[in-house]
């Protein structure tokens, strides 16, 4: 099993350099950060709080790191055109040294759509742009020019140069739909969902039907899923936690705990647990000890 780490976007860019520069010696897998620019309120309400933008922060993570793979968690095609982000990945394969993975997903988020005057489509619609999206990033990542006339985007032998540092520069897909997953299955060499392992198993047999489907092995995907993850003894803060709104999506407990949870995705067949911030510690100190704690006391202690 591989480890990576994810950063709130409201730390500060000393704090997010620390800690990708911490995660590569610790040998951590990788290094993911959210494509969002404000607070998510689930509706077009404002809500003020810092959301440093990941097209900024990439460049800087890859720069100050040897070894840890970055990427995009994801980046959402309702906002980006295919073309910019294959660009963009590709020159960050650069910077990095063939460390790149270009996260994409469909867009979700209604406020900063409204704030920004950026169309959030009917879920079909926004499917269907997702589709041609990934067709195009994938060949301007691929090919040597790329033309595509679709129903949404045009492009007329568009280059992307110089090619990225790998051979194939992998694409990840977060998504959880039946029919994402099988674009996802086509397109895609990552794929990637939340939750604790109940809600992730879930997840993980809606993508593999879905390979299965488009005749695509799930084996032949690399696989990833995150959770909150809250360190505790403290039984009363166990169920409370367990019992909320982010209750399936999160690992409560003590170390013991987390290494059954992490082994019970290994059984799901995932290959990459990624370990979000946010709920780790509330100083700089206690977040980056968490980090160090899980690789010396937990990772050892995985069957």
């Amino acid at each position: 099993m591989k480890f990576s780490v994810w950063p709130n976007p409201a730390r500060s860019i000393e704090e997010i350099l620390d800690l990708a520069r911490l995660a590569d010696d610790l040998g951590y897998y990788g290094f993911w950060f959210a494509d969002h620019y404000m607070p998510n309120t689930d509706s077009e309400a404002m809500q003020p709080g810092d959301t440093h933008e990941v097209w900024g922060v990439l460049p800087a993570v890859a720069a100050v790191t040897k070894s840890i793979r970055v990427g995009p968690l994801v980046s959402p095609t309702s906002v980006h055109h295919p073309a910019l982000l294959a660009n963009r990945a590709a020159t960050i394969d650069h910077v990095s040294d063939g460390r790149m993975v270009l996260g994409l997903g469909a867009g979700w988020q209604i406020n900063e759509h409204k704030a920004y005057g950026i169309e959030l489509e009917a879920p079909k619609e926004r499917v269907d742009r997702f589709e041609e999206a990934i067709q195009i990033t994938r060949s301007m990542l691929d090919c040597e020019h790329t033309t595509f006339n679709g129903s949404i985007y045009t492009v007329a032998d568009a280059p992307c140069d110089p090619k990225p540092v790998q051979d194939q520069l992998p694409i990840l897909v977060g998504t959880g739909g039946p029919r994402m997953c099988r674009i996802t299955a086509r397109h895609a060499q990552e794929w990637n969902t939340w939750g604790g392992p109940e809600m992730a198993g879930g997840a993980r047999g809606t993508f593999d039907t879905a390979c299965e489907q488009v005749g695509v092995d799930p084996a032949s995907k690399h696989t990833s899923v995150q959770a909150l993850f809250f360190p505790t003894d403290d039984q009363d803060q166990i169920d409370q936690i367990l019992a909320g709104p982010m209750g399936e999506r999160s690992i409560v407990g003590s170390n013991e705990h987390i290494v059954d949870a992490i082994g019970r995705y290994a059984e799901l067949g995932f290959d990459e647990v990624i370990i979000p911030d946010f709920t780790v510690g509330n100083t700089v100190e206690e977040r980056h000890g968490f980090y160090q704690r899980f690789m010396a006391e937990v990772v050892p202690a995985i069957g």
